[in-house]
């Protein structure tokens, strides 16, 4: 049975009153992201006091802009960097079980247009398998030109010499983040979104705290902490300014950041249940067509990006590339106006010391965790994966540095997400369409008001009013790009359907939605560049 329980409120008056009442807590973690909530989460269930300050929405930025994948990486596989592949291989195995609601395996194929493809990756997924071990989602089979076509419908035949079935993990990024958030919340910890950092406290040249400011009234707030992490993803660098003179400021930025676009299109280019993998295109870059909630995702790119924009904006010849390459493996390629949204994601990765000029392609996916001369640990890097992973090792540096006493082991190996006991929601996968990402909570959802009023597939008015006073929610482009993924998968869509969310999101917070910048926005998502 799945609960009618009401969840945890997230009314922000309540969540502002909470901040204004504190002096000093155990941590405050900057950055409402993967990482950030990850360490949230973590610190709170090892009985520390956590609040965690977001400056814009959850999942904002590159947390909610992944290739939606689950996965070892392959890619890294082939880099030899085995550590890392076993590193990701078990944590996938922890975040199915752990949020079965919201992430699932998929299986995935290589299709093989010359004669040594075929067997030669086949060769390097069988390492794969022998890797994951017992966490193993299926083993990798070889296939001929029937049984690909047969699982990948879409694919070029011409040519076509047979292809490698293999299983990685696809996830919903930004709902994940969301139960991330959500369940921090339930066990103690106070997360504000919309509440960005302006600045580090410092007592004797160490930081102490953090100062605050409520985006929707602009009413500052002091928090004195034991530790502060820096978790901001491409943006540690200017967090790490803020420390100043008392952090022993590096000289050079730790972020060399790089974007990936994505482009979806409807399924009739790419049908069927099986992901696509081409792992070498013309420049040496990883393609993937991925069935996700009804749509096909295209992508991605990994270019050098200058520009930190919360939305960054694709290049032209990152479009042209991708349905290039796309053209190549697709019977019927789509074109520039079958694009129904374009979405870009900035990857923080670490800088080596000698990345002069280097390409992104080449830098290392693992992540770096850093305490400053007065005591600000940042953490930056990895990947949406290995999220748990990295909040250990932030806790970890944290007691190494003596911010904080010795703790006891973590506990999120085994600690279901919000909507995640497994009985209850692989239960409510029987559910209609969008409510089997709400898992045990979809019978709750389901009492609301409008529960019955279908805005678009997947979408109630009871969903929005959920988001409003469960799920953080304040205007409608945190509901159609985040709580829904309507921005993600059809932009004009979710600009039709905007102006009634916006009506329904004001009703419920009594707050300006920002309507009109979600209009602008959605505008953005529809138009390809060149």
């Amino acid at each position: 049975m799945t609960s009618l329980v009401p969840p945890l409120t997230t009314e922000r008056s309540r969540l502002i009153a909470t901040l204004a009442g504190l002096d000093a807590v155990d941590m405050v973690v900057i950055g409402g992201g993967a990482t950030g909530l990850g360490v949230a989460l973590d610190a709170t269930l090892r009985g520390l006091s956590v609040v965690l300050l977001e400056s814009h929405d959850f999942a904002k930025g590159t947390s909610s802009r992944a290739t939606k994948l689950v996965h070892g990486g392959v890619r890294y596989l082939a880099q030899g960097n085995m550590a890392l592949v076993r590193e990701a291989l078990h944590e996938r195995t922890i975040l199915l079980r752990n949020a079965p609601h919201l992430a699932r395996p998929l299986p995935f194929v290589m299709p093989g247009y010359k004669c040594w493809e075929t067997p030669f990756y086949g060769v390097g997924l069988k390492v794969y398998d022998a890797l994951a071990g017992k966490a193993g989602l299926g083993s990798t089979e070889f296939l001929g030109v029937t049984q690909t076509r047969r699982c990948i419908p879409g694919v070029r035949a011409q040519g076509l010499k047979g292809g490698v079935k293999y299983w990685d993990g696809q996830f919903d990024d930004a709902r994940l983040a969301l139960a991330l958030a959500r369940t921090a919340a339930a066990q103690g910890a106070l997360l504000i979104n919309y509440c960005p950092v302006t600045g580090l406290i410092h007592d004797r040249q160490k930081v102490a705290g953090v100062q605050c400011r409520d985006a929707e009234t602009g009413a500052v707030y002091t928090i004195k902490a034991r530790c502060v992490v820096n978790a901001t993803g491409v943006w540690v660098d200017g967090i790490r300014q803020m420390d100043g003179e008392a952090g022993g400021r590096a000289t050079q930025a730790m972020v060399a950041p790089s974007q990936g676009v994505h482009l979806v299109v409807d399924r009739e280019f790419f049908p069927g249940e099986h992901a696509l993998l081409v792992p070498k295109t013309q420049d040496g870059r990883v393609l993937f067509a991925v069935p996700w909630l009804g749509k096909v995702i295209l992508g991605t790119t990994d270019t050098p990006a200058a520009n930190l924009d919360p939305e960054p904006q694709a290049f032209a010849q990152e479009v042209d590339f991708i349905l290039g390459e796309a053209a190549k493996y697709l019977e019927r390629a789509p074109g520039r106006q079958d694009v129904r949204s374009i979405w870009v994601g900035l990857r923080p990765l670490v800088r080596p010391p000698d990345n002069e000029g280097a390409s992104t392609k080449k830098i290392s996916r693992e992540h770096t965790v850093l305490s400053s001369p007065s005591g600000l640990v940042t953490v930056t890097g990895g990947k949406w994966t290995t999220y748990r992973a990295m909040a250990e090792d932030v806790l970890e540096k944290c007691v190494e540095a003596g911010l904080l006493d010795r703790l006891p082991p973590s506990e999120t190996a085994d600690f279901a997400l919000v909507g995640g006991q497994e009985g209850q929601a692989r239960s409510a996968m029987a559910a209609p369409p969008g409510l089997e990402a709400y898992g045990s909570e979809a019978a709750f959802v389901q009492s609301l008001p409008g529960s019955d009023v279908l805005l678009a597939d997947g979408l109630t008015e009871a969903m929005l009013r959920f988001a409003a006073r469960h799920e953080y929610a304040r205007k409608v482009e945190d509901m159609l790009a985040r709580r829904s993924r309507l921005l993600f998968l059809d932009a004009r869509l979710a600009e039709e359907l905007a102006p009634r969310v916006a009506e329904i999101m004001h009703e419920e917070t009594g707050v300006d939605p920002g309507l009109e910048d979600f209009i602008a926005l959605a505008q953005r998502y529809q138009t390809l560049p060149g």
